[in-house]
């Protein structure tokens, strides 16, 4: 399922001042009229006749328009808002004087149009004199700046439009003054628009193709070529299989793939740095020592070495030279031994022994190439706690820091840091503790509870660091998942599983999805569920 929530905020100033008019007029001996006329987003034409009776006469007419434009454009997060406010002015000034049976007109016209920041001035002035002098000036001036600055889509427009000033002054032998100011300040500011979206993906499990064959406590494994090969298993108390078969995770469908040569339970699987995959022991009527090697490119099973010893609830690790070690297990008693396969000559040695006899314990490859292994039970019956690391430049086994709580039946898996975490099992009853191995100092300690003690569950390590638990038994045979955050050492429950059960196997397949398949619930399982 997926949950978006979204956060949008906007805030918008606008400010506009105000155009102010200021006409005065004095005469001597004449009239004067001055009209001034300030619109926006229009022309206005005013036209003003001043007569005055004289002998030689001047007549001075100065007429002055200035428009200043400016635009600003701002964007910001895939949101455009723009405002625009333009403002026209538009002063008239008209003088006329007449001496002497004669006339003399003065006209002066100024229009404005401006349409998206663009500003137009137009004066016109004539002037008409008998005996007199007559001098016009008329000087425009437009000014247009554009600025534009981008950040993450959002746009915001400012425009001010300024226009100023008309002088006119009309004299004869008298002295007529006009002055008319237009000023028209116009300002607009558009602000922010900020979107957020968050989508938090959440896990769950879902159904996706049946094997072919039921089954339990059977191996898996991830091939070169992301599918999942699974091998042998119990179909009820004292039926074991030699089938196998391959789940496509491009499909989600399961296929038969080539027979084992032997049937067997409880045994191990591990992919070879070849590609081609080893299986190991396990139990059909007898503890067995023989082995064999699937090879994925013609999907048939070959015969290779047997080991020195058969056995079966053993664990089985790829070395970073390519060697595969096998260590403990049973055979009607618990194991010392260890055993060393070498894919390049397809033979088995022994190496040093464990300290400790035990079967149904786990073994971890740590980052410094050494091999963890611990718990499990012994001859004797007791659940271990004792822990011992395997060198392999050496061969030998020593003695590492001691499990608060001994356990067999439980999970080991190697965290982002390289410690390693051990979970639930059995120790005279289901356990819920889980313990972090730090292999720097050699010591055990204590993290926090799981919700459910449970054993003969799977873990995995998700891409994103954290640990996936899933299913077993503790007196019932659970469908609870949980999940482990190493950043803050503490479980959380996540969405159940559709079917109950324990002896089953976990795989991380390459979309990062966990394939869950197979195990024991009362009777053997064909399921496969992932978690996605």
């Amino acid at each position: 399922m997926y949950s978006t929530s979204l956060t949008t905020s906007t805030s918008s100033a606008t400010s506009t001042s105000s155009a102010t008019s200021t006409t005065s007029t004095s005469s001597t001996t004449s009239t004067s009229s001055t009209t001034s006329t300030s619109s926006t987003t229009s022309t206005t034409s005013t036209t003003s006749t001043t007569s005055t009776t004289s002998t030689t006469s001047t007549s001075s007419t100065t007429s002055t328009s200035s428009t200043t434009s400016t635009t600003s454009t701002s964007s910001t997060t895939s949101t455009s808002s723009t405002t625009s406010t333009t403002s026209r002015t538009s002063t008239t000034s008209t003088s006329s004087t007449t001496s002497t049976t004669s006339t003399s007109s003065t006209t002066s016209t100024s229009s404005t149009t401006s349409t998206t920041s663009t500003s137009s001035t137009t004066s016109t002035t004539s002037t008409t004199s008998t005996t007199s002098t007559s001098s016009t000036t008329s000087t425009s001036s437009t000014t247009s700046t554009t600025s534009t600055t981008s950040t993450t889509s959002t746009t915001s427009t400012t425009s001010t439009t300024s226009t100023s000033s008309t002088t006119s002054t009309s004299s004869t032998t008298s002295t007529s003054s006009t002055t008319s100011t237009s000023s028209t300040t116009s300002t607009t500011s558009t602000s922010s628009t900020t979107t957020t979206t968050t989508t938090t993906y959440l896990m769950h499990w879902t159904l996706t193709g049946s094997l072919s064959t039921s089954r339990g406590f059977h191996a898996a494994s991830i091939l070169t070529n992301g599918k999942v090969l699974v091998s042998g298993g119990a179909i009820d108390t004292y039926s074991y299989v030699n089938s196998a078969e391959l789940y496509d995770p491009s499909s989600g469908t399961w296929t038969v793939t080539g027979n084992l040569n032997t049937a067997r339970k409880s045994h191990t699987e591990t992919v070879l740095l070849n590609g081609k995959v080893l299986i190991s022991g396990g139990i059909n009527g007898g503890f067995l020592n023989s082995a064999e090697l699937y090879d994925p490119s013609s999907g048939t099973w070959s015969v290779t070495g047997n080991l020195n010893s058969g056995r079966t609830y053993h664990t089985s690790t790829i070395l970073t030279n390519g060697k595969v070690l096998v260590t403990g297990g049973y055979n009607g008693g618990c194991l010392y031994s260890a055993e060393l396969y070498d894919p390049s000559s397809g033979r088995w040695t022994v190496t040093g022994d464990l300290n400790n006899a035990r079967a149904s314990h786990t073994s971890t490859i740590l980052t410094n190439g050494k091999v963890l292994v611990n718990g499990g039970y012994d001859n004797t019956g007791n659940y271990l706690n004792i822990a011992e690391l395997y060198d392999p430049s050496s061969g030998i086994w020593t003695v590492t820091g001691n499990l608060i709580s001994g356990r067999y039946g439980h999970t080991a898996s190697i965290l982002a840091d390289g410690k390693v975490l051990v979970t639930g099992g059995y120790s005279y009853n289901h356990l819920k503790s889980a313990e972090l191995y730090d292999p720097s100092s050699g010591t055990w300690t204590v993290t926090g509870n799981l919700n459910s003690g449970r054993s003969a569950h799977a873990s995995t390590v998700l891409r994103n660091g954290k640990v996936l638990v899933s299913g077993g038994y503790n007196g019932d045979y659970l469908n609870s998942a949980e999940l482990y955050d190493p950043l803050t050492g503490t479980w959380a429950n996540t969405g159940n599983m559709n079917m109950r059960g324990h002896s089953h196997t976990a795989s991380i397949i390459a979309n990062g999805t966990v394939l869950v398949s197979g195990g024991y619930s009362g009777s053997y399982l064909n399921r496969a569920e992932l978690y996605e």
